[in-house]
């Protein structure tokens, strides 16, 4: 089994000899990583550059800076790196963000769960940030016994996070890649599941994220969430629910009214088929009145 990792990468100074150290360190050896730096400003092209001349199973290719769109700029840097491959030689195709240590198990254990379940069509551990300040000394430390780390709580156990995608190479080519709009790390999801595959989260095995998720658009959340809901293809009604059950949870009759005015304002052509929308309309009604069997 042989994996490929794209990991996308924009000023990630700090971060990024990390990340590729921890990869070098992998027991498991097939594998391939190629870096994309996009139009980088800091010396994140001159760290990768240098790690890469050691490593023969590491690639860096820099592209121009392109615009900021979130959700959709981090899918086309990384299409830049599968599009410079050739893809048939390999069994599973990973994105990796560049802010992420992995244990040295980490593509061992995912590489195992693919080999046992011939369904499973998206694996990876779970996502944890740091309580305090980042020791350095600690950083490829996952006995954690000083406690720093903990759960990012933005999303089920369950779910298999954006910094840390896996895919099986057929499941990949089943759904037709990433959608490069905001919500692409939930689609992906989705559609995995429609076509049958199985989505698998390692609970036991995890990752540390150096630089929590979307921690610069906290206050953009509720218009994102709107925007959100446009583009996995919800209609007006679920829309609505949808955005009262967030309003509810987080105790804000504001935040809905944000989120549904950024979801009717939204115009672009949806990047999903009538039949993946029907399928992910089903599916949401689905589980939410799951919630309410007895």
């Amino acid at each position: 089994m042989k994996i490929l990792i794209i990991i996308p990468a924009h000023n990630e100074e700090k971060n990024i000899f990390y990340c590729l150290k921890s990869l070098e360190q992998q027991t498991f050896e097939d594998f391939k990583v190629v870096v994309v730096n996009d139009g980088s400003t800091d010396k994140t092209a001159e760290i990768a550059k240098e790690f890469i001349s050691k490593n023969p199973n590491f690639e860096l290719l820099n592209l121009e800076k392109s615009e900021h769109q979130p959700g959709a700029k981090v899918v086309r840097t990384f299409n830049a790196g599968l599009k410079s491959q050739s893809l048939t030689t390999f069994d599973i195709i990973c994105k990796f963000d560049a802010d992420i240590i992995f244990p040295q198990n980490y593509l061992k254990k995912i590489s195992e769960v693919y080999t046992i379940n011939p369904k499973a069509g998206m694996v990876s551990g779970i996502v944890k940030i740091k309580k305090s300040v980042f020791e350095k000394d600690l950083a490829f430390d996952f006995q954690d016994e000083k406690r720093q780390w903990q759960f990012e709580n933005l999303s089920s156990k369950d779910h298999v996070r954006g910094p840390v995608k896996s895919y099986r190479k057929q499941c990949f080519d089943d759904m037709n890649g990433l959608r490069t709009v905001l919500g692409w790390d939930n689609i992906d999801v989705m559609l995995a599941q429609k076509h049958g595959w199985e989505v698998v989260t390692v609970k036991s095995l995890w990752v540390k994220h150096l630089r929590p998720t979307a921690y610069k658009y906290k206050n953009q959340k509720a218009e994102k969430l709107g925007e959100y809901f446009y583009n996995i293809g919800l209609n007006l009604p679920l829309a609505a629910v949808s955005s009262l059950k967030s309003s509810l949870k987080n105790k804000s009759l504001k935040e809905f009214f944000i989120t549904m005015n950024a979801f009717l304002r939204q115009k672009s052509r949806r990047v999903l088929t009538s039949e993946e929308i029907s399928y992910i309309r089903g599916l949401r009604w689905k589980n939410m009145f799951s919630k309410f069997k007895i």
